[in-house]
């Protein structure tokens, strides 16, 4: 039985590669499972300092693995409990990766597919990308934190649009949007580019990424009493590294500082 996901490990780099290309990605049950754990693991393992998401063939992720799911509905009264063991606890370990994390969207990404870009810290994609926020038109509301991640990148009322009116938006849109950080001239350029970016990344402040990622979350929806109380404890946490000693070192020293994510 081919993996649903693939998992790999390269210069501080965990890549996330969703394997269904047949049906552009979607999401069954063992792919859910997969990235869940593999997510899971990424948290945890200290060797991991970015985390890579990508999708095989000339899709993303389109969501929902709709035939599964009508066949799920038919024998289960409780088919959406998917969203309680997979989507939620995916957003969460996805939104609140402690690493960066960076998305190769080549192709399409559509509903959950889309979520699961949105979460990721920068959005590489090229000619062929497109996103649907395509909920509605299977009669659900959001899941995997998409209205959470959507409004905070394209605003409240372009977020009410697109979920609603489940309208696609192209690559240049995207760009223009903020749904995708950069755009590359061509589509088979998105992984290279999103892999150099990912480890560049892994070679950096592995803690004050952490610390910066939990700041913004707070600063976007906290007051600015509570925003300063966390700087005040991020700052704490990073001024223990040894990386950032070593770079106040490096600095005073004139040279270039070397970072080991600790």
């Amino acid at each position: 039985m081919t993996e649903p996901l693939l998992v790999d490990r390269a210069d501080g780099v965990v890549t996330l590669t969703f394997h269904r290309p047949d049906s552009l990605n979607s999401l069954s049950v063992a792919l859910k499972e997969a990235l869940r754990d593999a997510l899971r693991d990424a948290t945890d393992d200290d060797g991991c300092r970015a985390v890579l998401l990508a999708g095989a063939g000339r899709g993303f992720c389109v969501g929902q693995d709709l035939r599964e799911h009508v066949a799920t509905l038919a024998a289960d009264g409780d088919a959406m409990r998917t969203v309680r063991e997979h989507y939620t606890p995916i957003a969460e370990l996805l939104g609140g990766m402690p690493k960066p994390v960076v998305a190769a969207v080549r192709g399409p990404a559509a509903g959950a597919g889309a979520a699961l870009a949105f979460l990721a810290d920068f959005r590489i994609g090229g000619p062929g990308t497109s996103f649907s926020m395509s909920f509605a038109g299977v009669g659900l509301a959001g899941d995997t934190g998409i209205s959470w991640s959507l409004p905070r990148l394209v605003g409240l009322a372009k977020a009410t649009e697109l979920t609603l009116l489940g309208t696609k938006v192209g690559a240049a849109e995207a760009h223009r949007l903020g749904l995708l950080t950069e755009l590359v001239d061509t589509d088979e350029a998105v992984l290279p580019a999103a892999t150099a970016l990912a480890t560049r990344l892994a070679a950096g402040p592995t803690v004050a990424y952490g610390q910066l990622k939990r700041e913004l979350a707070a600063g976007a929806s906290g007051s600015l009493s509570d925003t300063l109380a966390v700087e005040a404890d991020a700052q704490r946490i990073c001024g223990g590294t040894a990386d950032h000693r070593a770079a106040t070192e490096a600095f005073v020293a004139k040279r270039r500082p070397e970072f080991h994510g600790r």
